[in-house]
């Protein structure tokens, strides 16, 4: 299938992922529907989504830049499912929940027009699994995006056991249209090339911090100054959610039965305490919505 700018897409999920997506999207020039559950978090995502429009255009925006109401006006939010029908592309990105995903695909499946590509923006579970519950998983891909969305360049194309060959050229001339560089994983396993490199990665940065090795602030520092990392581990972590990164790490401990994706107890204390990173404040570190940068904790 070709698509272009004109094609209408449909995000299925508004946290901080969905949201990116719609954003991306909408600047892209595509007429979005941004689905969820619940009024507050379209509310919540709207406003994000401003804000983060609102900065880039303060910071001059790019070539693509427009007027951030022109790209907000592209972006219709919706708490009815059924109002994805029509669209050719519809890109999940709910919780990391197996059992989640493969109800709205069998939805998906239902509403969208054959030929439609959809696409879950899952960071870990294999495809396969949930495109099974879809009666047309050829046209079911994986596309890994990255957070936050509108800065991070890459995704992960991921092909299932049943994707055809054009469904994973029309994953990538979508991602490619909103600005994306892709790689593609041609082998369906619990977390990709990306996920299973930086769950390994940070799960050891935490036990630096747990065992009173390096204080989590110069952890980062060290991976900024050492490797050249925009962003340490534990920023990235806290960046993602400690919450969804302990969720990650459990599935690959399952799958690969490998101690280097053991949840060490400090993520787990920090998880039960409320402290999931960026978006509850404090995760390894502390954080002002005015300061780009984490403080220490």
């Amino acid at each position: 299938m070709t698509i272009d700018s004109s094609t209408p897409v449909a995000v299925v999920g508004a946290g901080v992922m969905g949201a990116g997506l719609a954003q991306v999207a909408a600047a892209a020039g595509h007429e979005v529907v941004l689905h969820s559950r619940r009024e507050a978090t379209l509310r919540r995502a709207l406003a994000g989504i401003g804000a983060s429009l609102e900065r880039a255009a303060a910071r001059g925006g790019g070539a693509r830049a427009e007027d951030p109401g022109t790209t907000l006006a592209r972006i219709r939010t919706t708490t009815d499912l059924g109002d994805v029908a029509g669209c050719a592309v519809a890109v999940e990105s709910v919780a990391e929940d197996v059992d989640l995903k493969r109800r709205v695909f069998a939805e998906l499946d239902r509403l969208c027009p054959p030929g439609a590509l959809l696409a879950t923006n899952t960071s870990g579970i294999p495809v396969t699994e949930i495109a099974a519950a879809t009666g047309r998983p050829g046209s079911v891909v994986g596309t890994h995006f990255f957070s936050p969305v509108p800065r991070m360049e890459l995704c992960e194309i991921v092909r299932g056991r049943e994707t055809t060959d054009a469904t994973v050229a029309a994953a990538r001339s979508f991602a490619e249209g909103i600005g994306k560089s892709c790689v593609v994983v041609e082998k369906d396993l619990p977390g990709f090339v990306t996920t299973r490199l930086i769950i390994a990665f940070v799960l050891e940065a935490v036990r630096l911090v747990e065992t009173g090795i390096c204080r989590a602030e110069d952890v980062d520092r060290a991976c900024r100054l050492a490797f050249g990392h925009a962003m340490g581990p534990l920023a990235t972590a806290d960046q993602a959610g400690l919450d969804v990164l302990r969720e990650v790490a459990a599935g690959l401990a399952k799958e690969y039965t490998h101690p280097v994706f053991a949840t060490p107890g400090l993520l787990d204390r920090l998880v039960a305490e409320g402290r999931h990173g960026r978006k509850t404040g404090r995760g390894f570190h502390v954080y002002d919505d005015t300061a780009p940068a984490p403080t220490r904790p």
